[in-house]
């Protein structure tokens, strides 16, 4: 239920801009929310928040270097070569050399099967609360979509 924007503590933005800052509330209070309901158990390979955010662009943008993969996730440098070497020992991604001194981050098997298992749990999650709305789903899919391409883009500053 949306919220009474002019009424709510700390909001200085009006009009058509109160509405993209809900949107963008909501967005991150509801991540916050399936992450809790995230299953736990041994076919679930925890992952902390920052390699989260490493795993979505190593999933968008198979083959990104480390510098590529900092850059599209708006992470310090030595705070993505961190999480690529605990990735890397948990064995969700591999690491390979190219050209020159290059590194192609890539996702592994045991990532992609984490990924089915968290994509069947979450899916579940959602069915029992949006029913078959499928067409609002894939309209709001299409749409979050377009802000992580364009929020992930290399001409972003």
């Amino acid at each position: 239920m949306p919220r009474d924007t002019e009424d709510a503590i700390g909001t200085d933005v009006g009009g058509p801009l109160a509405e993209l800052a809900d949107l963008a509330d909501l967005i991150l209070n509801v991540g916050r929310l399936v992450r809790a309901r995230t299953p736990e158990g041994p076919d679930v390979v925890t992952l902390t928040e920052t390699e989260r955010q490493v795993m979505r662009v190593v999933d968008l943008y198979p083959g990104a270097a480390p510098s590529e993969i900092a850059r599209r996730t708006r992470l310090q440098r030595t705070n993505v070569s961190t999480a690529l070497r605990s990735l890397e020992g948990k064995g969700m991604v591999s690491r390979t050399a190219t050209e020159g001194r290059g590194v192609a981050v890539r996702a592994t098997e045991r990532a992609a099967a984490n990924l089915r298992v968290l994509h069947a749990a979450w899916a579940q999650e959602l069915a029992a609360i949006l029913g078959d709305d499928l067409d609002t789903v894939r309209q709001c899919t299409r749409l979050l979509s377009r802000l992580e391409q364009r929020l992930t883009a290399d001409d972003q500053t």
